[in-house]
């Protein structure tokens, strides 16, 4: 994918508020961008917009039809779009987060009807832009690693900037440190949690909390 336009380059350090501003403005619009999280930089965008969907399955080259990891701002707002009914299962999430681990539940049928699948991830996420960025739109924001299929996730600001800049309408970027790790990926759909991908949050981490629970 390709368009005439090169993409904003936007240092949240730098000018935080105008940076959220910017990037709140994009998410509203239907826009797809990069920004910095707890783990790897990701593409961003709306899940409710079909248009902004279809252009990360796009850039990223992959088919359709596969969720991206969707970051929250807290435990209220999740409620909004996920059915859990397990008391346990509140207390682990309170527990867990804000970290580095995404966290595949259930979705309420108002949830499922918008979106056409019955699961998807969530992760609150232990990073300030991310989360005052979330507290601004106050609904779920697309998390994806930003490279093409079968391609290791991008993690310098100039590979992003050469790849990416024509297929973006912004990229935000940080020159403090990051994890450059992706997120501890988990299945709490039944009784117990079940390891999907091990990132910087380990196995025998998640299953302490969750018998502490």
């Amino acid at each position: 994918m390709s368009d005439v336009h090169k993409a904003e380059l936007i240092n949240v350090d730098k000018d935080f508020d105008k940076a959220i501003e910017q990037a709140g403005k994009l998410f509203l619009e239907g826009k797809v961008f990069v920004y910095p999280t707890d783990t790897l930089y990701g593409f961003g965008a709306n899940p409710f917009n079909d248009d902004a969907v279809r252009i990360i399955d796009l850039i990223k080259s992959r088919g359709d039809g596969k969720m991206y990891i969707l970051l929250i701002n807290n435990i209220k707002n999740l409620s909004n779009y996920v059915n859990i009914q397990s008391e346990k299962h509140w207390d682990f999430l309170i527990s867990v987060w804000p970290n580095p681990v995404s966290v595949v539940l259930k979705l309420n049928s108002r949830t499922r009807n918008i979106l056409g699948i019955e699961t998807a991830a969530f992760r609150i996420p232990n990073h300030r832009f991310c989360q005052r960025l979330l507290d601004k739109i106050h609904m779920p924001l697309i998390s994806t690693s930003v490279n093409r299929i079968n391609r290791a996730p991008m993690r310098e600001l100039s590979e992003i900037v050469d790849e990416f800049s024509s297929d973006v309408h912004g990229i935000f970027y940080t020159e403090k440190k990051s994890y450059f790790e992706a997120s501890t990926l988990i299945d709490l759909t039944g009784e117990e949690p079940v390891m999907l991908r091990e990132g910087k949050i380990k196995l025998s981490d998640i299953f302490d909390i969750f018998e502490k629970k």
